[in-house]
């Protein structure tokens, strides 16, 4: 896996823009490897824009974007991130079974059918749906077979968008058992999501992106005592209150 010592993400004055609009402005961040880190914003204040940034398929017109000490566009970088996003929709004419193997090999990676059950019945992922296509599955079983096709891969840096969209609580508590597993082995974990709760519980560090710009990055722990509150939701949502009223 990686050393503990290097950085995974390093991301130094960077603005990104959609023509004369700009998504987000002077973005710094720097995750090291083996960290659990969270993103956290509104809707529309540059979240994907600043993923879709990580993995190369938008260009910042200011400021670089290093992983594991590469530009984004470096072979090597690519052999090391998976990327799960917020509306994952697995190809229709594969089975569940299949996508796994097809996932992993894309990685130079093998997988046996009883190592994609086992880790199936470990998210709470019917084994028995697994030989079946795809487009039978529902929301949630399309959302726990790209989970399982990331971490699966065995890569050294997960990017994930949304991950626990559409999971009811047993697949949310199985699967950040299963994610804190993958960190615990060395893996790098950059999530994006809504739901605060869950941050609060996994994330070493957490950053909040608001008006284009970072406005905060640390321990989740110092964001609620910066904001005088119990839980990382309220936290937030007096950060946004005495925003708007500044």
């Amino acid at each position: 896996m990686t050393s503990s010592k290097e950085i995974a993400l390093h991301i130094k004055d960077v603005d990104v823009s959609y023509k004369q609009f700009k998504a987000v402005e002077n973005v710094n961040l720097q995750v090291s490897a083996g960290e659990f880190f969270g993103l956290i914003g509104l809707n529309g204040v540059g979240k994907t824009t600043l993923i879709k940034t990580l993995l190369g398929l938008r260009t910042q017109n200011k400021g670089s974007v290093e992983i594991f000490g590469q530009p984004v566009d470096a072979k090597s970088v690519k052999q090391r991130l998976a990327f799960l996003p917020e509306r994952f929709e697995p190809p229709w004419f594969l089975s569940g079974l299949e996508f796994l193997k097809f996932s992993a090999k894309l990685y130079r990676r093998e997988l046996t059918d009883e190592r994609c059950f086992e880790y199936a019945q470990r998210i709470s992922l019917d084994a028995d749906a697994l030989p079946r296509r795809v487009h039978t599955y529902s929301k949630g079983m399309r959302q726990k077979l790209g989970l399982l096709a990331a971490v699966l891969t065995g890569c050294d840096l997960l990017i994930l968008d949304e991950p626990m969209s559409g999971l009811d609580p047993i697949a949310r508590a199985h699967t950040k058992k299963l994610l804190l597993e993958a960190k615990s082995n060395g893996c790098t974990i950059f999530l994006s999501s809504h739901i605060l709760a869950d941050m609060d519980e996994i994330c070493d560090r957490v950053a909040i992106l608001h008006d284009k710009q970072i406005r905060f990055t640390g321990k989740p722990s110092d964001f609620k005592s910066q904001n005088i509150s119990k839980t990382l939701e309220q936290a937030f949502l007096h950060f946004i209150e005495e925003t708007r009223a500044a």
